[in-house]
Formats: structure tokens, sequence, C-alpha cells
């Protein structure tokens, strides 16, 4: 690996190093540095977040009122596809990634993930894939397929154009990065953990990065290969969905809905993780009932692979088979109600703090609990049939995966910002966030609800008049500026804070676990020395023991860390030439670029990186040591 001189890597990593603007950014595009590769993904995912909140704009000022022509047809496809796709694979599961790779390690006691270099490609890989896709808006148009790109609609004789090859190779790449940084959590966590820290006293988020890291692993290969399948069909005519030839497009529902379904936990497991965190802290307790909360997480990741088929009722499978996964899909409904009813006991009897980060979770349960009600009554395959492609659906997915993820990812910002940020979020503002998020989902999704029972399919840019719709149409529309004005307010809070915030102390919370047991600001190798975890909750039996630091594990010495590196940026740069020369057809090229990059990798692994040595008891290269490990 080709490595930064190792002066230059002590200077960077000092905390109170002062840089140049252009020697701060390359910084970053080198880092290795999971806390800084964290705050990327999360970066990238608010901006995607603005950009998938703009076409969900769109898409409700459309919808206002009946015979609207505020955006015409073929602009509504792209919009609602774009809107899909950039709100799953590009905002909630890299700011949900973005908090496994900052908070994870901290809480296992680790220095770093186990592949430091591997992460970075992991974030690159993500970024060009997201660029891909979203300059298709750009570039000759953008895909129009929907979300689930269902074939044959997105063959090329259905949908010309380049658009449908962005939205492929995009998400491929993209893909890659998520499977590589799904093993490198994996093997972080059964590898790294201090000294102490069995399965069993693993913090909830620690464990649901876990199982939501197997679920990637098992999950995105799927996609992929129903990626792979498109993208020959598209460039090459190689029929696997072309009917007329003999392809079959049952075959991509079945892919797709093998990765579709546990995607869903993929994003709503670390928010179960992110909300027990927060519950226990601000409620001053142990987590109610541990050992359940960790069982039944299991159980959604295994159940999770065996409720596909509900997405496909009316594809005419037969009722033994609708039968079956209408009970599968039922009984997800347990694991996921002693989460619920333990986060309840977590609350009883505590000395609850209403933060916004608490403010978020108590809202999240009963959005998510309405999320999970209409789960089950689309899971009754004969009801199913009414709900089908209506709003109805429509609702129901939006209270699960907005109430859940993003209430969750809320949370986990006015939580953890201090740990990442050094400072605190205003909570006056904070507050005001909650509400006006909190009440315009609902007057958004609540009302679509209706709609779907009344028979407004999804996925229509206009309707007519006199069919009983307008109203409920123009509350939606309302709400979704009422929630744009409440993340507006989120990002003059941390635009507000960045410039005069409060110092945030290194445990301002009273928090539970060993990332609030860190100085501010979090040195580069997290731990001056490797904690010694004595139970679950390890930095609160500490503070109840009458200790302000958690007991190290081993004595005070250098520590190795890795150093940065550009080739995982360059290796994804090639990658995603490699893309954009496929998608326009231009093979030599895109044969070239994948030589290229496969003479990077081998340099990549057949250089050694020798790093460089830390010394935590030199005031010049991070804070100073102790008896303890730093707290």
């Amino acid at each position: 690996m080709s490595t930064l001189p190792k002066h230059a890597d002590l200077a960077q990593q000092h905390p109170l190093h002062k840089q140049s603007f252009w020697a701060t950014v390359w910084d970053w595009m080198t880092t290795v540095d999971h806390k800084k590769i964290g705050i990327m993904y999360i970066a990238s995912g608010l901006f995607y977040l603005f950009v998938g909140g703009i076409e969900a704009l769109l898409i409700r000022l459309q919808l206002i009122g009946p015979n609207q022509d505020f955006v015409g047809p073929d602009t509504f496809n792209q919009l609602f596809t774009t809107h899909g796709t950039t709100m799953i694979f590009f905002v909630a599961m890299p700011i949900l990634i973005g908090f496994m790779n900052y908070i994870m390690p901290l809480q296992i006691g680790a220095r770093d993930v186990a592949f430091p270099a591997m992460n970075a490609f992991s974030f690159w890989l993500f970024f060009v894939g997201a660029l891909i896709f979203n300059i298709s808006w750009f570039a000759g148009g953008a895909p129009d397929g929907g979300w689930f790109a269902y074939a044959p609609v997105t063959l090329d004789q259905y949908s010309p154009g380049p658009g449908m090859d962005f939205y492929d190779i995009g998400l491929q790449i993209s893909g890659f990065g998520t499977i590589m940084g799904a093993i490198n959590f994996i093997v972080t966590i059964v590898n790294m953990r201090a000294p102490g820290m069995t399965y069993l006293r693993m913090p909830l988020f620690t464990w649901t990065t876990f199982v939501t890291s197997a679920l990637i692993l098992f999950a995105f290969p799927p996609l992929t290969i129903n990626l792979f399948l498109l993208m020959f069909d598209r460039l090459f005519d190689a029929n696997f969905f072309n009917v007329g030839e003999g392809g079959n497009v049952l075959i991509w529902q079945h892919l797709f809905w093998l990765f579709g379904h546990p995607e869903v936990y993929i994003v709503i497991l670390p928010a179960f993780g992110i909300m027990s965190e927060v519950f226990a802290t601000f409620s001053k307790k142990r987590l109610f009932g541990y050992s359940a909360m960790v069982f039944s997480t299991v159980v959604i990741g295994f159940l999770g692979y065996m409720v596909w088929v509900h997405h496909m009722f009316t594809d005419g499978l037969g009722p033994l088979v609708n039968a079956i996964f209408s009970v599968s899909s039922m009984l997800i409904a347990i694991p996921t109600g002693i989460k619920i009813f333990n986060w309840l006991f977590t609350m009883w009897g505590g000395r609850i703090q209403f933060t916004t980060a608490m403010l978020y979770a108590v809202g999240f349960i009963p959005t998510f609990v309405m999320g999970g009600v209409t789960g089950v009554m689309v899971a009754t395959a004969p009801a199913d049939y009414q709900y089908h492609d209506s709003y109805f659906v429509v609702a129901h997915f939006h209270y699960v995966l907005i109430g859940g993820t993003v209430f969750a990812i809320m949370a986990a910002l006015y939580y953890w910002y201090p740990r990442m940020f050094n400072r605190m979020l205003d909570e006056r503002l904070g507050k005001w966030n909650f509400w006006l998020t909190f009440i315009g989902f609902h007057m958004i999704f609540f009302p679509q609800h209706f709609l779907g029972l009344m028979g407004m399919p999804r996925r229509v840019f206009t309707y007519q008049e006199g069919m009983g719709l307008e109203f409920w149409n123009l509350v939606s529309t309302i709400g979704a500026f009422v929630f744009a004005v409440g993340v507006l307010i989120l990002v003059y809070n941390i635009v507000l804070t960045a410039r005069k915030g409060k110092p945030a102390p290194h445990d301002p919370w009273d928090g539970r676990t060993l990332e609030w047991a860190l100085p501010n600001p979090t040195p580069v190798y997290n731990f001056a020395q490797t904690p010694l975890v004595k139970g679950l909750d390890s930095f609160w039996l500490e503070k109840q023991a009458g200790k302000s630091q958690v007991t190290a594990a081993e004595p005070m010495g250098p520590i190795h860390m890795p150093s940065n590196s550009y080739l995982p940026i360059l290796q994804s740069v090639v990658f995603m030439i490699a893309g954009l020369a496929a998608i326009y057809r231009s093979f030599g090229v895109a044969l070239l670029a994948m030589v290229v990059f496969t003479g990077i990798f081998l340099a990549y692994i057949l250089e050694e990186d020798e790093g460089y040595h830390i010394d935590p008891r030199d005031p010049d290269s991070g804070n100073e040591g102790g008896e303890e490990a730093h707290g």
C-alpha cells in the first residue's frame, strides 16, 4: 500500500494540528480511520436525503390536486424511481453504515475495524456508485422503471436510453462496497472485542450491526446476480427476462425480493439498536430483557429471509404458497413485538429525560407499531389483493422506513453528535425539529391509508376530479412541506452548532457504553489502553463503582496505526470509468479500465504497509495516558 511519510501521519492525526485546506481535503480522501469514514458516510447520506427529499416534494406537488401538469408522466416515472432508489440505497443504508463505522469499534473497545483500507474502499465504491446513479439526470435521462426495476419493463425495448443502465451499474458498484463493509464488520466484531466483552455483553447497537452485516452478506448476492442478468440483457441481448425469447420475468421478482425483504431489516435492525441505546441511557436503567432483545434480533434476521413471497401474492403462485408465506410474514411480528414491550418496560419506573433523541425514540414506538399492524394486514393474502399496488402499501412501508429508520437516524444524530463532533446540538431547535417532522410525517402518510382503500393506485402521475381523492392528497402534500421545514431546522441546527455550538463534555448524557468513556476529541487510536470489560454496560458499572475511567487490560505503550492511502479512491475511480464505459457501450475502454483496476489491486495486496506508531504518553502525538484506559 502506498503510504504517507510517517511524520506526516503523526501530524495529521494530532487533534490540535492545523493544516491547510487542501491538506485537510487530501487527509480525508486518503483516510483509513473508521471514525472519519463513518462521518463521510453520514455526510453523503444527508446530502442524498436532500436530493431524495426534493424529488419527493416534486412528486407531492404533482399530486396536490386532480389533473395537474406540474411534471409530465415520463418525468414523474423518473422521479419516483430515483426517489425510492436514493432513499433506500443512498440515504438510509449509508447513514446507518456510517454510525456502525464510527460507533461499533468504540463500543467493543477496538482501535479500528479489522481491515481499515478495505473500509475506505467500501466507502468510495458506495460514493462512486451513488454518483453514477444520480448523474443520470444530466447524462441522457434518469432511470424510470421503479426502484424495484421489474423486468420486462426495464429491458431496452421498453426503457430505451441509458437511464436503467445508470441504475444497474450504479447499484452494482455501490453494492460491492456494501458487501465488503459487511464482511469487515463481522470480522471486527468476532475478532476485535476487548477482553471480557463476551457476545452477551455487547451493546444492542453492536448486536444489530452484527446481524445486519450477516443479512447484507446473504441478501446482496441475489440482487447482484439480478443486476448482472439485467445488464447482460440490456448490453448483449442475453434474453434472461425476454419472454418472447424464452426468458422468465418471475426470476427477477424472486431474486429481487430475496434481497428486498431482508433489506427492510437491514435498515430497521440498526434502528432498533439505536433506539435500545437511547431508551436505556435516557431512562437511567439497564435495557429490560437484554437476552430476549438479542435473541429476538437474531430471529428477525433469520425470518427476514422467509417472507419474500408476500410481495408476490398477486402473481398467481397458488393458494398453498401464499398461505405458507402469509403465516411466515405474520410470525416475524412476534420478535418485533418483544422489542416494543421491552422498550416500554425499560422506560417503566425510569428517570426519563426528554431530550430530542428521547423524543424521537418515544415517537418511534407508536409510529413503527402502526407500520407493523398494516404489515400484518398486507401479509394476509386474500386482503392483499385489495391493498396491492395501492397507496395503502405506500403508507405502510413509509411508516416502517421513515417512522422507523429515519426517526432512528434523527435520534442517533442528536445522541452521538457530541461524541463525533465534540459539540452539543441545540436542544431547543431539536425539539422544533422533532415536532415538525413528527407532525409532518403523519400528515403525509396517514391519509394515504385512506387513499389506498378508496382505490388510488400507486405510481400514477395524476387522477380525475370527483373521485374523492382531492382532500387527502392536499393534506398529504401540505404535510410534506411541514416535514421539509423540520429537516431544514436540523440543517440549521448543525450549521449553527458548527459555528458557535456548546463544547461537549466527554460523557454528556451520563452514558452506559464504552464510547462515552473516551475523551473529547476522540483520539485517533480510540483507547490509549484496551479496556477490560466487566459486564453489560461496562462504563456504567465503572461509574457505579466510583471510577471515572474504564479499567485497562494492558500496560501503556506505543500503539501501531495504519497509514493513509490513496489507493482505495484510485481503485474506485477506475471502477467508475469502467462502469460509465459499459453504460455507453465502450467495451474496450471498460475492459482496459478493469485491467488497470486489477493491476492496482495486485499492487495494493502485495505492497506492505508498515503503518506508524503513536505514543499516548507523548503530548505531541495524542492525549495523555494514565493507569487506566482513557475516560
